[in-house]
């Protein structure tokens, strides 16, 4: 993939002011789309001119898709290769190096690091990564090397069963690319050891997005009666038992999940004030509202409602009565922490339908903390829109 051999996508006139001033993406409508662009195959890395042949940067090119441009040097020439991702790779371990004191965080974090369609996350001396674009697709065998020159894990996985892929027209599935993978691999959050499936289950086998979240949880878990739906493996639910908590109660559907969650309990001595539920959230809210249950704090942070635009309406009730639900369970003076990582619904409208649902509880109360994402999920400036996570915490009366 060298400059000479680098085909040209040149930008209509006056469409490369946003290309021009920094901005990651280019949207196919602001592309001249010849026959010879079109013919590209996905993925292919472009040098992207303006309409006056001025060079905006080198980046992946799709034809198909809405956004079909991902820039990644700001150098049109720049050798896109296992030297390039490396050096992209050590930045971002050097910026997780200084927040983190232990290596457990998302190494990468897709264009706000400068690898578009790309998470990493490292559990020690384990990393996963998650490919869910056709031009990093194209460069796996060169991003494992580079993260092997980097972290010098040893083990690499890559977890390309992302429902994502098949937008770019991308095969799912799942390869350990450097060692072995031989059971859950065990690290720390906020001081509590847990357990994650790397190979299977959601994501990369864990969500650090929510590491300060539940740390607020957590320090406010002391003396306290726990719910937390939607747990997964235990995060919210384990730390503040591990704070604590005199009784915490987990919910999921998932037994993969809850046995992991069971196990990490009884790593950190908490086993005896953790019980386990396998239910799913809204039956489970539901029967605990009838019986007339209370808890000082409750938790509800499930997976996306609103997985693509079509879904907004129909996901905004979700959030709306997940909150009603779960503010019915909360003693007087106790806690809600709320959370959405739907892409589509904006900090406004999620908090809009939280409070929408408590007062359908008939609740009243007051905001503690609004958060997104830890600091290892940092969204890139010019695309605020990428900041998924909202949270909120409430005490209510």
């Amino acid at each position: 993939m060298t400059s000479v051999l680098r085909p040209d996508i040149r930008l209509q006139p006056g469409r490369h002011k946003r290309a021009l001033e920094g901005h990651p993406w280019v949207y196919s409508n602001e592309i001249e789309m010849t026959a010879e662009a079109k013919a590209l195959p996905r993925g292919t890395v472009v040098r992207f001119v303006s309409h006056d042949n001025r060079p905006l940067g080198a980046g992946f090119f799709d034809a198909h898709s809405l956004i079909a441009g991902r820039i990644l040097d700001r150098d049109a020439s720049a050798a896109i290769d296992t030297g390039w991702l490396s050096a992209r790779i050590t930045r971002a371990l050097t910026l997780r190096q200084r927040l983190f004191d232990k290596p457990f965080y998302r190494l990468v974090h897709a264009e706000a690091d400068g690898l578009p369609g790309t998470v990493i996350d490292r559990f020690g001396d384990v990393v996963v990564a998650q490919v869910n674009s056709a031009g990093m697709d194209k460069l796996s065998g060169a991003l494992v090397d580079a993260i092997d020159a980097t972290v010098k894990p040893s083990a690499v996985v890559i977890r390309n069963d992302s429902a994502l892929r098949s937008v770019e027209g991308l095969a799912e599935g799942v390869r350990v690319a450097k060692g072995t993978i031989d059971g859950p691999v065990r690290f720390e959050e906020n001081g509590v050891a847990f357990l994650a499936h790397v190979t299977e289950g959601q994501k990369t086998g864990w969500f650090f997005d929510q590491r300060d979240n539940r740390r607020a949880v957590a320090d406010l878990a002391k003396g306290m009666r726990v719910l937390d739906v939607y747990t997964h493996t235990g995060a919210f639910g384990l730390q503040a038992a591990a704070a604590g908590a005199k009784e915490t109660v987990l919910v999921d559907r998932s037994e993969l999940a809850l046995d992991l969650a069971r196990r990490a309990a009884d790593l950190n001595g908490v086993g005896d004030r953790v019980r386990f539920v396998q239910a799913e959230a809204f039956k489970d809210l539901e029967r605990r509202g009838a019986a007339g249950e209370k808890f000082d704090i409750v938790v509800v942070d499930p997976p996306a409602f609103v997985k693509s635009k079509k879904d907004l309406v129909t996901g905004l009730k979700g959030y709306r009565k997940l909150a009603e639900m779960a503010a019915r369970l909360v003693a007087p003076g106790g806690f809600l922490f709320a959370a959405s990582c739907s892409h589509n619904v904006d900090a406004p409208s999620f908090l809009t339908e939280v409070t929408r649902g408590i007062g359908r509880a008939r609740r009243s109360g007051r905001i503690l903390r609004q958060a997104g994402a830890a600091a290892d999920h940092p969204v890139h400036p010019l695309l605020p829109e990428s900041a998924y996570l909202k949270a909120v915490m409430l005490q209510l009366d």
